[in-house]
């Protein structure tokens, strides 16, 4: 035990942080990488779009099936082609594009340089060792491990946002030395996380720079950091990185993409929820401990010395980085869990650096209270849900998921006593140590390992099974329109209104087949009478469609004759 320790307090001190990063990193986020079957809604969305174009070269318009996706630019799905590409390119697999790890790989790439990034540049704002601390506790974060697994947007543009802030940080830390091929990188990325998603990217500079320029003010310091950042060619430089794709798809799409993209996607999830995912203003403070588990410990409780020592130029530039980008997801009406990820790498490493002062000021006591019962809550939810999810979602007690208990268990015991010793620095270390135990039991033990959610490949496989070599346009189904069946089948799946549709879809030529919901069964069978079709059950798939929360039964049919 107490080499371990001397191991730990050693850790961030050692000569290769960049490979211990990386390790560390593949150690939290590759259990499930390969395993997890496409996610819907999102997910699959974004994979299916992105094989689209590579089976069709058009690289310019968004295409779900036969239905343009004018919602997010087109550099996520560049990303996800390439990572195909490059796959079956250099013999690594030969049919990537019909698995969604190869989707998930520029989302990976995308954390793990926001991690090195944290490293990198925080070792100007908190020092060395405390950036190390951060960096870790970054990867360590639940939602980000999350995202890892999610082949879209967030992740990938977690990295562009967290590159720009660490050169913003050095321009306002050294605006003298900030040369003009930093600032070009700096415009350069946000160029980059415009075509990642938009003006989200860009919004947290924005805000930093505002809130800095109203503090530094205030306190009648000079704003040499934004002549240094040298907006008069940056801004250009940036719409420049980005235009030409606006430009073509604005021209291939008649405008609809913009129309769409501002009007449909953006301002509908300010102005309402967007898909029911409503949350009141809090949302995000209420659900902290959960989504930056096991970290939020020490970020709580680095808060009230963080505030103390807010006119320290580092600490002002890390609050300005966290807090104004939390209050505007705070106000926006759609909330999802992993939107306020691009405040998280200030927020770790402010909690690094309370826990590697050795003059830090300890929180009041309300606030140990809280977060200590934040992580006890965390752990015991996450470890009680991998264990209740296989019985709640399959009917089975799975061994592996109970494991979770003890992992959840072992990381409290260790966190609390080392904070109890005085050693905060530690105790994060060991929170992230014991992170990749509970990940595994999370996302390799349980999540690949249930049946009753996962409805697509069981439905695709059916298909497979009772007519190999199916062309997907001879496929239709009704009452369940979900994504991952596209991406399980191919874009071109009908996706039929209702049971009499699926009748005429049948009656239409010889050889197709029909999935129909149970829902829309007993239409369907009458239409099908109606048409002497003479129908030939080939299957039943029963499961639980997450997404509707509801559970569905879908029969696959084909006509005699």
């Amino acid at each position: 035990m107490q080499r371990a320790r001397e191991f730990l307090d050693r850790l961030p001190e050692t000569r290769r942080p960049h490979l211990w990063l990386v390790l560390l990193c593949l150690a939290l986020w590759l259990p499930g990488f390969r395993s997890i079957p496409a996610g819907d809604r999102d997910e699959s969305r974004f994979a299916q779009a992105s094989r689209q174009m590579v089976e069709s070269g058009n690289y310019v318009r968004i295409q779900l099936g036969e239905v343009e996706r004018n919602k997010k630019p087109a550099g996520i799905h560049w990303a996800q082609a390439a990572s195909v590409h490059a796959l079956e390119t250099l013999g690594i697999h030969s049919e990537a594009r019909d698995r969604i790890w190869a989707y998930r790989l520029p989302s990976l790439a995308g954390a793990i340089l926001a991690v090195l990034a944290t490293f990198q540049f925080g070792r100007a704002l908190v020092g060395r060792r405390a950036a190390f601390l951060g960096a870790a506790l970054l990867a360590s974060c639940f939602v980000l491990a999350m995202e890892t697994h999610i082949a879209k947007t967030d992740a990938a543009l977690l990295g562009t946002v967290t590159i720009a802030m660490g050169l913003m940080g050095r321009a306002y830390l050294n605006p003298a030395a900030f040369g003009a091929g930093q600032a070009a990188g700096f415009w350069l990325v946000l160029g980059a996380s415009v075509l990642l998603k938009g003006p989200v990217g860009p919004a947290v500079p924005l805000l930093a720079g505002i809130t800095l320029a109203v503090a530094d003010k205030a306190w009648r310091n000079r704003a040499g950091w934004l002549r240094a950042l040298r907006p008069g060619w940056g801004i250009p430089l940036m719409a420049l990185a980005a235009a030409p794709w606006f430009v073509a798809v604005t021209i291939a799409t008649e405008g609809r993409f913009l129309a769409e993209a501002v009007g449909g996607d953006m301002l509908s999830k300010v102005g309402g929820a967007d898909e029911n995912h409503w949350g009141p203003p809090g949302y995000y403070v209420a659900t902290f401990g959960v989504a930056a588990f096991p970290a939020a410990l020490l970020v709580l409780r680095a808060l009230p010395q963080a505030w103390a020592e807010r006119l320290q130029p580092s600490t002002r530039f890390l609050l300005a980085w966290a807090v104004p980008i939390w209050l505007l997801f705070e106000a926006v009406t759609t909330k999802l869990p992993h939107y306020t990820l691009p405040a998280f790498p200030a927020l770790m490493l402010l909690a690094a650096h309370w826990a590697m002062d050795p003059l830090r000021q300890e929180p009041p006591r309300w606030l140990r209270w809280l977060s200590v019962f934040g992580l006890v809550a965390a752990a015991a939810g996450l470890a009680a849900a991998a264990a209740l999810l296989p019985f709640l979602a399959d009917g089975r007690i799975s061994p592996v998921a109970t494991l979770g208990v003890p992992v959840a268990a072992a990381l409290v015991v260790f966190v609390l006593r080392a904070l109890r010793e005085g050693a905060p620095a530690r105790a994060g270390l060991l929170a992230v140590a014991l992170a990749v135990p509970l990940n595994w039991v999370v996302l390799e033990g349980v999540l690949p390992r249930l049946v009753s959610p996962w409805i697509s490949p069981r439905l695709a496989e059916l298909v497979r099974q009772t007519q190999p070599g199916l062309p997907d346009e001879r496929f239709g189904v009704v009452g369940y329109h979900e994504p991952s069946l596209q991406f399980a089948m191919g874009g071109g799946i009908r996706l039929l209104t209702d049971g009499p549709a699926a009748a005429a879809f049948l009656a239409a030529a010889p050889g197709r087949l029909a999935a129909v919901d149970d829902r829309q069964e007993a239409a369907f069978r009458a239409a099908a009478a109606e048409r002497g079709l003479v129908l030939r059950e080939h299957g039943t798939v029963t499961g639980f469609n997450y997404s509707r929360g509801r559970r569905v039964a879908i029969s696959l049919y084909g006509v005699d004759g």
